[in-house]
C-alpha cells in the first residue's frame, strides 16, 4: 500500500467517529453543535442539521475507508483507522463537555 492509503484510513476512522453523535442527537432530535453553528462547533444546530451531517461523515468515512483500503488483512490500515477514530473522540469529548453553556 501507498502512503496516501493510510492517510485515507486515518481520515476515514476520523469522518466515522464524528457521524456518531451527531447522528444519534440528531435522531434523538436533540441540538447539538456542528460547524453550521453560530459560532461555529460551539453553537447548537436542529436535529435535521445534524443528521445531514452525520449522513455527510457517513458517505465521506465509507469512501475514504475504500480507498484507503483499510482490510483486516493488513493490520496496519485498521490500526491507522482506529487512531483516526480514537483522534476525533478524544477531540469530542474534549470540545464538547461544555455545549450547554453556549
Amino acid at each position: 500500500m501507498q502512503w496516501y492509503h493510510y492517510f485515507g484510513g486515518f481520515w476515514a476512522g476520523m469522518f466515522l467517529a464524528n457521524f456518531v453523535p451527531h447522528f444519534i442527537k440528531g435522531i434523538a432530535g436533540d441540538p447539538f453543535p456542528t460547524p453550521f453553528a453560530k459560532p461555529p462547533g460551539k453553537g447548537l444546530s436542529s436535529p435535521l442539521v445534524n443528521v445531514s451531517w452525520a449522513l455527510f461523515n457517513l458517505v465521506a468515512g465509507y469512501l475514504l475507508f475504500r480507498f484507503g483500503k483499510v482490510s483486516a488483512d493488513n493490520c496496519l490500515s485498521v490500526l491507522i483507522c482506529f487512531v483516526g477514530f480514537t483522534c476525533i473522540s478524544i477531540f469530542g469529548a474534549m470540545n464538547f463537555v461544555h455545549k450547554h453553556k453556549a
